[in-house]
């Protein structure tokens, strides 16, 4: 039975971006109203300042959030951060270019800890986030992911896309085994396993083996609900997702 506490589940708002961009107040009470107090944003250095008084307005916390880290603004990072109570900022992306050898990894690490180092004083921690190539890129015959985790500072936590992860070819549960406590949150999604987004569907209603992922998952600080995309209506596969995730958790 995983450990993850279902008052830990939060939501990327990526996976609702459309419905932010035409009402940011409506969206946020949506998704207050399914259940969730946390979010996860997007952008939030340049959201944040938006976005603050109304997390607060629907009793909502976005302890984690999606911004650029490698090559970035730092102070303005930590500014958005601060105006939004959030403590762990991730990475969401660094060019599939640079993880071809180690020493194109090693550098990206290099990068990340520097920000971490900057940011632990403002009670800040920095993170990365996954997609497939990083899974799927093998460098001396192991993910160039894990060839990261081998660089980076204590300090530095890893947030693992648990449906890319599925599609860059590895098995999620041995591969959070291997990376242990750095792991501070996962994205919970699910789908036939490919890399056509509009395949993704509600969890716990797809192909990925969601169950020994969650059990795998024991320990983690944070569950974030996440649909890239899907054919269905979103809003019903969100609401799917809260509600299959809490009962699995119960």
């Amino acid at each position: 039975m995983t450990t993850l506490d279902p008052s830990k589940i939060s939501v990327q708002l990526y996976t609702v971006r459309d419905a932010l961009a035409a009402d940011l107040d409506g969206t946020l009470a949506r998704l207050a109203g399914i259940g969730f107090r946390q979010v996860e944003p997007f952008g939030l250095a340049q959201r944040a300042a938006e976005l603050a008084p109304v997390l607060a307005r629907h009793g909502l916390s976005a302890s984690s959030a999606h911004t650029s880290v490698v090559g970035a603004d730092l102070d303005a990072v930590l500014a958005a951060a601060r105006l939004t109570g959030t403590t762990l900022v991730v990475d969401p992306h660094v060019d599939r270019a640079r993880w071809t050898s180690t020493e194109d990894v090693a550098g990206v690490a290099a990068e990340l800890n520097a920000a971490a180092a900057r940011a632990a004083d403002a009670g800040v921690t920095i993170g990365y986030h996954n997609h497939e190539f990083e899974l799927e890129t093998r460098i001396g015959g192991r993910p160039a992911l894990e060839v990261l985790a081998d660089h980076l500072d204590d300090a530095v936590a890893l947030e693992v896309d648990t449906y890319w992860a599925v599609v860059g070819g590895v098995d999620v549960p041995e591969l959070l085994g291997r990376l242990g406590s750095r792991v501070k949150a996962v994205h919970l999604k699910d789908g036939d396993g490919s890399r056509d987004n509009t395949k993704q569907v509600a969890f716990g209603t797809g192909d990925v083996d969601v169950t020994s992922i969650l059990a795998a998952s024991a320990g983690v600080d944070l569950g974030v609900v996440e649909l890239d995309d899907t054919t269905g209506d979103m809003w019903a596969a969100v609401e799917d997702s809260y509600a299959n995730l809490v009962k699995a958790l119960s």
